[in-house]
Parts: structure tokens; C-alpha cells; sequence
């Protein structure tokens, strides 16, 4: 079983058992979070979508850290006018073991 939920504006497939990495949310390590934005639930044989979410459904997982991704550099440079930036971003990430899938 698995269901597609959607946090920070992005979808993300979500499994029980699994962790996914989502943008960053206020909750603390260890507090379990319930998320009821959920666009598909599918069994081996079926699947129930949304119209745009699936009434009833809910995932609950668990804050298991709060963390910063890679830092990427964002170079930027325009020829023949001597203008050369270069700027790097760590983006914020929170990581989250699912518990359950309820729909």
C-alpha cells in the first residue's frame, strides 16, 4: 500500500516503513505529524484518486531529524560587462519515517 501526499507544494510517494525528505517543517524531532493532504491511496489492486483529495485519507509519520541539503552554487555572469556573481545555498530539510497510511 502507498499513497501520494503533498507538503510544500510537492508530491511525494510515501510507503510504510519509508522515509522521505520534505522542505522543512516547524515540528520538533520525535513528534508525529499527521498529514491529510493526500492525492492518491493504492493497494496491489486498486487505487482511489482524489478530486483534488481523497476524503478520509491521512498519513501519519514521524519527525526523525531536521537537516540542510548539499550546497549548490548559483554562479551568475554576463559577458563583456564584467559582472560575475557566485552565491551558495544550503536548502532546509525535514525527514520523516512513515507510520501509517490510513484511507
Amino acid at each position: 500500500m502507498y499513497a501520494i501526499i503533498r507538503s510544500g507544494g510537492k508530491q511525494y510517494r510515501a510507503e510504510v516503513g519509508s522515509t522521505i525528505d520534505v522542505d522543512r517543517l516547524p515540528q520538533e524531532v520525535g513528534d508525529s505529524i499527521e498529514i491529510s493532504d493526500v492525492l492518491l491511496v493504492a493497494n496491489d489492486d486498486e487505487a482511489r484518486i482524489g478530486q483534488p483529495r481523497v476524503k478520509g485519507a491521512s498519513v501519519t509519520a514521524t519527525v526523525v531529524e531536521q537537516f540542510r541539503g548539499k550546497k549548490i552554487i548559483v554562479y551568475k555572469y554576463r559577458q563583456r560587462t564584467n559582472y560575475r556573481r557566485k552565491q551558495g545555498h544550503r536548502q532546509y530539510y525535514t525527514r520523516l519515517r512513515i507510520e501509517d497510511i490510513k484511507g
